[in-house]
């Protein structure tokens, strides 16, 4: 394992690209992200921060409007709106509203940031920065023209940690979790796939089947889950804003996932980023780290959900798709009959 760099070589590096973006910077420089933020206390207004979601959430909702920014390796959602109410449990918090839609997994937040700063227009910038055990960013969130600094000021003097260390010891990532090598149980699965009343049940059958999302797919049949070609990725959203279909997109890390609900408008490609440009909603999907998409039935007590899933080549999921409803309500048929009609994947045997 490589020696850790310093945060005075880490401002160095950073000195010479200071356009570049953190994520790639970091990436390229073989440090954390969250490295990189932690080498700027005592240089410059970062600061670090308490992860307390109960007093980071609660603080929100004072702040007026502001940018919730989550994302992974693929795939980046950003939502302008208000943080309008909030639920904490032990294991789990969530904000709810008409913007901001966010389900969150405490265990994962180990450091937080402010950070401030202005551009070559003079603008400035802030940020409340958060990220997990290895570095990984989890959540940003961005004040925006419509944000309360005075009540943002608070809310950062609130959760500020004392000192001014520059260095966080972050933790190796973990490797992979090996393959199940028993066989997967197909019967067994579809029964207890069909015995499902809600699509959370679907978390603990995987856990207790040991299988992961991907061998589950494999495993169901066509009936239940079924594989699509990589088009239909750029051709649900395509499809979506031209019949102006509502849907609901999880953008997810171990430590956020981030829902945008309603109808999308603008969509452009720029290279391999297939891109949301909405007022209110961005978002940058590359789509050549696409791996695997399938089209997937789920029972409910309100009858069938169709999703769309849409993964890696490490089969990490890099967004999940459904039909926007109300709470009761069945699915959408125009949801329904959009997902149904995307390209199934074509199998190609050579001779």
């Amino acid at each position: 394992m490589s020696e850790r760099k310093s945060a005075d070589t880490i401002r160095a590096l950073r000195g010479k690209h200071p356009e570049m973006r953190a994520r790639d910077f970091a990436r390229i420089h073989g440090i954390a992200e969250a490295e990189l933020v932690a080498a700027q206390i005592g240089h410059d207004d970062t600061r670090a921060l308490r992860p307390d979601l109960e007093l980071l959430l609660n603080g929100l909702m004072g702040v007026g409007e502001i940018m919730a920014l989550t994302r992974n390796e693929s795939c980046v959602s950003e939502k302008i709106g208000r943080v309008e109410r909030v639920e904490i449990t032990p294991h789990a918090a969530m904000t709810l509203g008409a913007d901001i839609d966010l389900r969150i997994f405490p265990r994962h937040w180990r450091f937080g940031f402010s950070t401030t700063r202005q551009d070559k227009e003079g603008r400035t910038h802030r940020a409340l920065q958060f990220f997990d055990a290895q570095g990984q960013a989890v959540h940003k969130v961005h004040a925006r023209p419509g944000t309360d600094i005075a009540a943002w000021n608070r809310l950062v003097e609130t959760l500020a940690l004392p000192g001014r260390s520059d260095t966080i010891a972050v933790e190796p990532e973990a490797p992979p979790a090996p393959a199940p090598e028993s066989l997967v149980d197909a019967e067994e699965l579809r029964r207890r796939w069909r015995a499902m009343t809600d699509t959370h049940q679907l978390f603990g059958l995987l856990r207790e089947l040991k299988l992961t999302r991907l061998a589950a797919l494999d495993a169901l049949g066509p009936d239940i889950a079924w594989e699509l070609d990589h088009t239909a990725v750029a051709g649900l959203f395509e499809a979506a804003a031209e019949q102006q279909v509502k849907l609901m997109a999880f953008v997810c890390n171990r430590g956020c996932t981030q829902i945008h609900g309603g109808t999308v408008h603008k969509i452009q490609m720029m290279g391999p980023w297939l891109n949301v440009l909405d007022p209110g909603f961005h978002m940058h999907l590359r789509l050549d780290q696409v791996a695997r998409v399938w089209a997937v039935r789920k029972p409910t007590r309100d009858g069938e959900l169709t999703s769309v899933e849409v993964f890696d080549a490490q089969g990490e999921a890099i967004i999940q798709l459904f039909g926007q409803r109300g709470s009761g309500q069945p699915e959408p048929a125009d949801w329904r009959a959009l997902a149904e009609s995307l390209p199934a994947l074509t199998l190609t045997r050579s001779a």
